[in-house]
């Protein structure tokens, strides 16, 4: 499974029944709010064995799929 796929999978997991992947801002649209972000972030923490900074969890590195994707990837870098 792909990093998109999975992270698909745990918001599915997590939230199931709407459309992540074909959602344009999954915070303004409150798809993701507080208490969902809280929970999903841990869950990327699990599955990627990477750490978050409070200075990542920022609106814009998770209003989209690919936003997240690449917020990952560059944790995965670093």
């Amino acid at each position: 499974m792909n990093t998109k796929q999975t992270v698909l999978q745990i918001l599915s997991d997590i939230k199931p029944g709407v459309d992540f992947e074909n959602s344009q801002d999954l915070i303004t649209s409150r798809q993701l709010d507080s208490l969902t972000l809280l929970t999903f972030v841990g869950e990327l923490t699990d599955e990627f064995d990477i750490a978050f900074t409070p200075a990542d969890i920022v609106p814009q590195n998770f209003c989209t799929v690919d936003a997240i994707v690449a917020l990952i990837h560059q944790k995965e870098e670093a």
